[in-house]
């Protein structure tokens, strides 16, 4: 449902928030969420342009949060990125979802669609980067020593 650059801006904007307010390189952010790092320049300049991070080149520069990790949610996240995601649209096809032009899945679809977009709403970056920082930490637990026997 969410568009490839709608994923890996959550990513990414998961791992500025662990930066903890200092400006992190669009490169740290690439190799750390393994994101092609030229894809990811774009969807910065995205987020840029749409008032979510704030960028600033030269030496001590990076990308920033525009504000605080708890007040930014996935849901604005995907319309900055793609603002139709708020056009609510059938599910089996284009046209615009409505009572008034129902289809045999209009029912569920209307349900599932408040669910999901109801997660994005209340689910924010710094959920992201809570979810990173304990995955992180899991990878890089030191393994359980052996013992022979």
């Amino acid at each position: 449902m969410l568009s490839q650059a709608v994923g890996y801006a959550i990513s990414a904007m998961g791992h500025v928030a662990s930066g903890g307010g200092r400006p992190v390189l669009v490169k740290e952010v690439a190799a750390a969420a393994g994101i092609p790092q030229p894809y990811l320049a774009k969807i910065v300049h995205a987020l840029g342009r749409r008032g979510l991070v704030n960028t600033q080149r030269g030496v001590g520069g990076g990308v920033t949060l525009s504000r605080g990790p708890t007040d930014i949610t996935l849901y604005d996240v995907c319309v900055a990125l793609d603002p139709s995601f708020a056009e609510p649209t059938c599910m089996l096809g284009n046209a615009p979802c409505s009572d008034q032009r129902d289809c045999p899945a209009h029912k569920f679809w209307v349900e599932e669609r408040r669910r999901i977009v109801e997660f994005l709403a209340t689910t924010t970056v710094a959920d992201v980067s809570a979810f990173e920082a304990r995955r992180l930490a899991r990878q890089v637990e030191p393994p359980e020593p052996r013992f022979a026997d």
